[in-house]
């Protein structure tokens, strides 16, 4: 109805700008936030002004902008997502070649806008190992932890060094070290951004991997019931599929158009619903180590044998997207949502937008633009706020989201060598022409 749709356009947890003089221990702080996703699309940059601590939070974007990897590198990152071997050297020139695109995205973000403080870099991911719970020590070959793994790549201390600005990354080590999954790590965020006073809310990111916070009514100890997990794929085993049918001369299916053409398998569908990581209670996290080229021949196998055609193969995988995250909020939600805020590159896809509300019902789904904040740059928004909380000594992560034992600060700060040693340690670190 017009009023709760009022409501949605005009939250008043998102404001631009403060109404009063703030006070100098909330004075704002100029940050940027990077991160390239599991799509491995490019790197996501925000510059952001941001203001408060926790609940009263505030967060202006001044500036947002995707820059994409060099097609080499790119290819290189996905071979190694994808399980390709590479040797330590291998490993430490891609990092730092990492490390240099999104250096040279921190510097063309602040171009014409004031310059930041601080950068919060997220980096690429290039492995996630969930915490192993059912695992001893002793139950595997090479006694590992039964701790949560993950590798994110781009380290640091380059960027500080390239850039000149102070850098806070590998924000899910202390979380896994706290025994959590190390994601995802974005709920603290919506909880302080995007709650509402009356509706029990969803905000589903759907990038590469799906995840969800689920937010109740800003009432009472509400806080308590906030909670959050991976739903499974997003948009990743998408992509895969369509730059297979095209021998790489597409990587995306823009709006769902190509799926939209075809017919859901629903024999296959339901199969592939079968999977064992749909049926597992949160906390819990996933990647492409799970949903990723391997299971996707899986898929494209079953397909073939149904005789798909590859707009029903398409249409059937983006179902799964779908029907994971609905399924997802029947099995484990306290509440089912009042509304749903999508955000990340699923959430331009019409077609899955419209799978989406179908399977929702009358649940309405809407898009985080429309109640103030990026829902393209959401996630680089959010690293932005772990980098500031992390240089205010607030913990970042949701212990009910994530299963850690605590709520810790993450991320380690890097800081820059004097300015005039930058250009000695990076002379190659100047913008690419177009």
């Amino acid at each position: 109805n017009a009023s709760s749709r009022h409501e949605l356009r005009t939250p008043e947890r998102i404001k631009t700008s403060p109404p009063h003089p703030l006070p100098p221990s909330l004075s704002m702080t100029c940050v940027i936030g990077l991160i390239s996703g599991t799509s491995v699309d490019g790197i996501d940059a925000a510059l952001v002004e941001i203001t408060g601590k926790e609940e009263d939070l505030k967060v202006e974007l001044l500036a947002g902008a995707t820059y994409p990897y060099p097609p080499p590198l790119r290819t290189k990152i996905l071979e190694v997502c994808g399980g390709a071997p590479l040797s330590m050297a291998e490993l430490a020139a891609l990092d730092d070649a990492i490390a240099l695109e999104f250096a040279r995205a921190a510097q063309a973000i602040q171009k014409g806008n004031p310059p930041a403080t601080l950068i919060g870099s997220h980096g690429q991911t290039v492995y996630h190992q969930p915490p192993q719970k059912h695992k001893a020590a002793t139950d595997v070959p090479l006694a590992c932890s039964p701790l949560g793994y993950s590798l994110q790549l781009g380290r640091g201390e380059a960027i500080a060094q390239a850039t000149g600005v102070k850098t806070v990354s590998n924000f899910r080590a202390a979380d896994i070290a706290a025994g959590g999954q190390g994601a995802p790590l974005v709920s603290k965020i919506d909880a302080c951004l995007l709650c509402s006073p009356t509706q029990h809310r969803c905000i589903q990111n759907i990038g590469g991997i799906s995840n969800l916070t689920y937010l109740p009514p800003r009432q009472g100890n509400w806080q308590d019931a906030i909670c959050g997990w991976d739903t499974g794929p997003g948009n990743a085993l998408l992509d895969l599929a369509v730059n297979y049918f095209t021998n790489g001369s597409q990587t995306y299916d823009r709006d769902g158009e190509w799926a939209s053409q075809g017919q859901v398998c629903d024999s296959l569908l339901q199969q592939w619903l079968g999977q064992d990581f749909f049926q597992t209670p949160p906390p819990k996290s996933t990647g492409r180590e799970l949903f990723g080229w391997d299971y996707l021949q899986q898929c494209l196998a079953q397909s073939q044998a149904a005789r798909l055609s590859p707009s029903d193969f398409l249409a059937t995988l983006t179902e799964l997207t779908v029907a994971s995250i609905a399924q997802s909020y029947s099995n484990f939600l306290p509440h089912m949502p009042d509304e749903v805020l999508l955000c990340g590159g699923g959430s331009r896809n019409l077609y899955l937008k419209k799978r989406l509300q179908a399977r929702l019902e009358s649940v309405p789904v809407y898009t985080t633009d429309e109640v103030g904040l990026s829902g393209d740059f959401k996630e680089a928004i959010a690293f932005a706020v772990l980098a500031y909380w992390c240089e205010l000594g607030i913990a970042g992560n949701l212990p009910q989201v994530t299963g850690a034992k605590a709520a810790v600060k993450l991320g380690n700060i890097s800081f820059f060598i004097l300015k005039h040693t930058v250009k000695a340690f990076c002379p190659h670190l100047a913008p690419r022409g177009n």
